[in-house]
């Protein structure tokens, strides 16, 4: 019989989770996200979170609650009697009440296959170290940071120009199907749980200021997998001309010479070791735009130095 579920996750990686536990049929008693943030010119407009929307959609009650950690706010979490707890990038940190309240604990979605990658920025970070794949893991929830015992795996390779905004939709797709699978061995009691690995335990930290800048001074594989896994947000970037412009898609590029340097007019930049080519990119305040539209209007020439 559908389990009755408390769902908690906040951006669009969570979505697709939440529509397919409720196209299953599961009873969802209520979804738990961030309050809606100022958004607008003057940030005077309240943008409620892309979860937030879609559970009015679906006429499920909403909470968003600045913390968990008090008396008042677990008691309402436990009120909801649910069987299981659904997490989906939901933003907060949930204590042991929280996590002890529902019948058979919560479990979490998480974008990697863990132990590589607990943390923050999991998309990000494998594509930034040039994995060559990822996925995708259910696991039950513990007090520590994705620590918990696993359930299930889904893998998906990392193509080699893919971009985290890509593989950020992948993986959104694929694990709502896992999570729905796994739900469904959970409610017939044939779910089983895995202990992390203490060995291959590495931390994706939530992606820095000082991260964005492009070092041309680095092999050009350095180059190309930090560009791609900083699109489409937050953006890798460099100066062309006096203006700061967001890279987006780059793909190897060929012959070399001193870093940062243009090689042709078709934006083939040098790095420390061979060559990328910029596919798209984006000048602030601007849209994106394919390189060939982008040299229409900003003519970048051979010789001419980026930094």
């Amino acid at each position: 019989m559908p389990l009755r579920l408390i769902f908690m996750g906040t951006p669009e990686f969570s979505v697709p989770t939440l529509l397919e536990l409720a196209g299953q049929g599961h009873d969802i008693a209520a979804v738990y996200t961030r309050a809606a943030k100022p958004a607008g010119r003057r940030g005077l407009e309240l943008v409620p979170s892309p979860v937030e929307r879609e559970a009015k959609e679906l006429g499920i009650p909403i909470h968003t609650p600045v913390s968990l950690k008090g008396a008042d706010a677990q008691a309402a979490f436990a009120a909801h009697g649910a069987d299981a707890a659904i997490v989906v990038a939901y933003g907060l940190i949930l204590p042991k009440p929280i996590l002890d309240a529902p019948r058979l604990g919560c479990f979490n979605l998480h974008a990697s296959l863990l132990p590589r990658w607990r943390g923050a920025a999991p998309i990000n970070r494998a594509i930034m170290a040039g994995d060559a794949e990822t996925g995708v893991t259910v696991m039950k929830m513990d007090v520590g940071l994705d620590t918990g015992a696993m359930a299930m795996i889904e893998r998906i390779r990392i193509g080699a120009d893919m971009t985290a905004g890509e593989l950020h939709d992948a993986m959104a797709r694929l694990g709502a199907g896992l999570m729905a699978r796994a739900l469904g061995a959970l409610e017939r009691g044939t779910l089983q749980f895995t202990p992390q690995p203490a060995e291959g335990v590495i931390y994706a930290a939530k992606i820095a200021k000082g991260e964005t800048r492009i070092d041309w001074g680095k092999p050009w594989r350095a180059v190309h997998d930090r560009i791609r896994g900083l699109s489409p947000f937050p953006g890798a970037w460099c100066e062309m001309s006096g203006e700061r412009v967001k890279l987006l898609r780059t793909t190897r590029g060929e012959g070399g010479g001193a870093p940062g340097v243009a090689l042709d007019d078709r934006l083939m930049i040098a790095c420390a070791d061979g060559a990328i080519r910029i596919v798209e990119l984006q000048k602030a305040g601007g849209r994106p735009m394919k390189a060939d539209e982008f040299l229409r209007g900003t003519p970048i020439r051979e010789g001419t130095r980026l930094s």
